[in-house]
């Protein structure tokens, strides 16, 4: 068995690896390259060459298709650039408008993962006769008795296990992830060692087809009707004010509400896409401890009817865990979190954990509050 887990001879072993033009997986084709492993690179265009090419720092964008070229000449590798733009607006682009349009929050990294990256583009690798798809994830796989796992990486501030709950068991068997087990600057030190044209570039830090993070905007450009005015109301349904499109707007927020004369800060507390209301309240309002969950993958075996697991679980990708129990519901999963959470935006994921294992997660469909004292707090 080579050092990826394959029964063949380093050598005879075909691994395509997803370059998406930054360092991470410009040094995950460098490093397999210098095994002695067949390695394919293939870089996919996802949105429009000639608005990608102003956007710097975003992935898939037209300098990153260059500059994953250049790494692919000076390691010496074939490279293929493939058109998935059509497939990207449909399964990624139009989805997160519509999201947006329905009061969620969503998360279209996860999207892209799930229907481009780990389904077309591991279809690709296996047509290209791969025996895996390499990327440069953090995030580690870990066989345990035969069955492969997703674990968190090394270097936990690194960790984006968060945006690949969605693989199928299917999926985790065939991918790779060489840097799981390193952190950023080793990966940036061994840039340098392979002389990477990509050595000292910026990492990516918003969403690649959005510009300058500015969510709403791009789902104006998409949805012109968008941003229709309406009321914010608080949780009576009293007018407060007036607000121009609850695009603008998600769960917890405080700022941008723009309600002069108050005596307590108010926060977001419910999106209601039906009346066009944006509805605000108290922080206390935004207490949660009962999350359920649509769309529900397991890394595990599923619990029966009336099973319950002791789990941990991450509600936003920047924040920390929080200890819950698990137990299925005839549409999908329910989260009991052992203390109220605050903020909890119907449209982001709820990942699952067991120590540093990833057991599945599932999209947030809505929350609650359970033993309510007061039932106008019951609004998410």
């Amino acid at each position: 068995m080579n050092s990826l887990g394959i029964h063949k001879p380093v050598a005879q072993t075909r691994v395509v690896v997803a370059m998406s033009g930054g360092v991470d997986s410009s040094v995950v084709a460098a490093m397999l390259k210098e095994q002695g492993y067949e390695v394919i690179g293939i870089t996919l265009q996802l949105y429009d060459h000639g608005v990608a090419i102003q956007k710097k720092g975003a992935c898939c964008a037209g300098q990153d298709i260059y500059d994953a070229r250049a790494v692919a000449e000076r390691i010496g590798i074939p490279h293929y650039v493939l058109d998935y733009e059509s497939k990207f607006k449909d399964a990624v682009i139009d989805k997160f408008v519509d999201s947006y349009l329905g009061g969620e929050t969503p998360i279209p990294c996860v999207e892209c993962n799930q229907s481009v990256k780990f389904k077309d583009l591991l279809r690709t690798a296996h047509d290209l006769g791969a025996d895996c798809l390499a990327t440069g994830h953090y995030v580690q796989r870990m066989e345990n008795n035969g069955r492969a796992e997703l674990h968190k990486a090394a270097d936990h501030s690194k960790d984006q296990t968060y945006f690949l709950f969605a693989t199928t068991q299917e999926q985790l068997d065939f991918l790779r992830f060489p840097l799981g087990g390193l952190n950023k600057t080793q990966t940036r030190e061994l840039a340098e060692k392979y002389a990477l044209p990509v050595a000292q570039k910026p990492d990516s830090q918003d969403i690649c087809f959005v510009p300058d993070g500015d969510y709403a905007d791009v789902v104006r450009r998409h949805s012109p009707h968008a941003a229709q005015p309406g009321a914010i109301v608080d949780l009576s349904g009293q007018t407060l004010g007036q607000h121009d499109g609850i695009i603008n707007f998600t769960i917890g927020q405080r700022r941008g509400i723009d309600l002069g004369g108050l005596k307590e800060p108010l926060y977001v507390v419910k999106l209601n896409a039906a009346e066009n209301q944006v509805i605000v309240g108290p922080r206390e309002a935004l207490a949660r401890d009962t999350v359920m969950l649509r769309d529900v993958n397991y890394l595990m075996p599923e619990l029966s009817q009336g099973e319950e697991r002791r789990v941990e679980v991450k509600l936003r990708s920047m924040q920390p865990m929080l200890p819950a129990t698990l137990s299925m519901t005839d549409n999908g999963a329910m989260i009991t979190l052992d203390a109220p959470h605050f903020g909890i935006a119907p449209g982001q994921a709820c990942v699952f954990y067991e120590g540093n294992r990833v057991l599945g997660g599932g999209w947030i469909a809505r929350t609650e509050l359970s033993n309510m004292v007061a039932t106008a707090t019951q609004v998410a």
